[in-house]
Formats: C-alpha cells, structure tokens, sequence
C-alpha cells in the first residue's frame, strides 16, 4: 500500500509540474507585430537585448576572436545598416550590430536575441559579391525581427517541464518524453530557418539588392557540407535544396 501511495504522490508532483509548464507557456502568448504570427514568448523586449548583448562577448571569444581587417568590418557593418534602415527592421526596437568573427574554418552566421548578428570569416570569405553578403546578414536580421531565439527558449523551457513531469510522474518514460520534446523543437528550428529566408529576401529587395544571390548562398553552404549532411530530419536547419525553392517562391511573392 505504502508503494501504491508513493506513486500517487509522484504522478501528482508530476503532473503537477507539467501543468505549471503548459499554463506559464500558453500565458506568454503575443502577436509579432513584423509577422503578424502568434508567438509564446516569455521574455520582454529590454530582456531579449539584455541577453543578446551580454553573450556576444562570449561568442566573440568563442570563435577566436574579431577580424582584424577593418575593411571587412566596415562593409560588414554598411551593408547589414543598409539592410536594417530599408526594411521592417528599421522600426523594431533592436539594437543591431554587425560582427564579422575571425574563425577562418567555420563556415557560420548566427544572430543573438535584441540584435547581434555575426559572421564568420570562412563564410565570408566565400561569398562572392555584396549581395550575397546582404543575403547572409538579411537571414540573420529575420531572426531577430521573429524572434526566434526568444521563442525557442520558451519552448525550451516548456519542454524541460514537460521531460521533468513525466520523470518524476512515471518511471521509466523521462527518456521518450525528452525524445519527443527534441524532435519538436528541432521542427521548430526549420520552420524558423525558412522564415528567415523569407524576410531576407524582403529585406534585400528593400535595399535594392539582387534577391536572386540568396540562391547562390545556399549552394555554398551545400558545396560546404558536401558529403558530411545529415538528413534534414535529423538536423535544425532544412536541406540547402529545399530552401532554394522556397527562396525562389518567395522572390516571386515579393516583387510581383
């Protein structure tokens, strides 16, 4: 009987701080006023560019460092300004800055939460025209704009207190149910993949530069896995050929 009561006692913690999770997830709902999508975000704004700034020293430090060539910087930080002053971006409350990273061997870019956007010295090297840079940088202000970082981490946090319920609730299933909470936020950062693809392609188009170079990033980026690619549903960012297509569609939708 004791054993019986035990288990009632931990099903009901369990379920307990599943509930917590679920209620304090759905309570953070907004509206993104850039994509007019739902989202559960539950960090403000102000925290968001609190988070994003005291990180990036971290990630500087992370991949060796900033690029000496204050050349480079400088077109870096002309072209991703000229991005951000000719789109949506221009409104946000943001505070965009622009780091091309020293790290010669990692072919990258990445955005924090609230602005900071980097890139790094191999994919920049690799990069063929302004544009194409423009398309790289347009990626990484979509990011921001979506907030995306944010809301992965709410759905993060979701997941942790869906995976700490179910372990302590019942025995033996923490590991499926943190299985099944990797797969969702996996999807989730595909579907953001394309979204930023999306608002790239606005965003370049708004600055005056060739939409059609996006196209050309992406094989690049696939010339650069080579061989060594995952298939996409084991992997956070969809397969370089699918984004063409959705790259090609959304240039459409934009300049008709």
């Amino acid at each position: 009987m004791a054993s019986r009561g035990a288990k009632g006692i931990r099903l009901f913690i369990g379920l307990a701080i599943v509930a917590f999770a679920v209620l304090k997830f759905c309570g953070s709902e907004e509206t993104n006023e850039f994509t007019g999508e739902k989202q559960y975000i539950g960090m403000s704004v102000e925290e968001e560019i609190a988070l994003g700034l005291n990180a990036t020293p971290q990630m500087i430090e992370q991949f060796g460092g900033l690029h000496p060539d204050q050349a480079a910087q400088q077109l870096v930080d002309r072209v991703g300004n000229k991005l951000v002053e000719s789109s949506i971006a221009a409104n946000s409350p943001y505070k965009y800055e622009f780091h091309l990273l020293a790290d010669g061997q990692t072919i990258n870019a990445f955005a924090l939460p609230g602005g900071p956007c980097f890139i790094t010295t191999a994919l920049f090297n690799q990069l063929e025209n302004e544009d194409q840079l423009a398309g790289v940088l347009g990626h990484e202000i979509g990011h921001v704009i979506a907030k995306h970082s944010a809301e992965r981490i709410s759905q993060q946090q979701l997941a942790n207190g869906v995976v700490t319920g179910v372990s302590v609730g019942t025995e033996g299933m923490g590991q499926a149910a943190a299985a099944v909470a990797q797969t969702i936020t996996m999807k989730y950062g595909r579907d953001d993949e394309l979204q930023s693809d999306d608002l790239g392609v606005k965003m370049m188009i708004d600055a005056g530069y060739n939409p059609e170079e996006m196209i050309g990033v992406m094989k690049i980026l696939k010339n650069a896995a080579g061989n060594n690619r995952v298939p996409e549903f084991q992997s956070t960012h969809p397969d370089p050929e699918n984004r063409m297509q959705r790259i090609r569609e959304s240039i459409e939708k934009y300049k008709n």
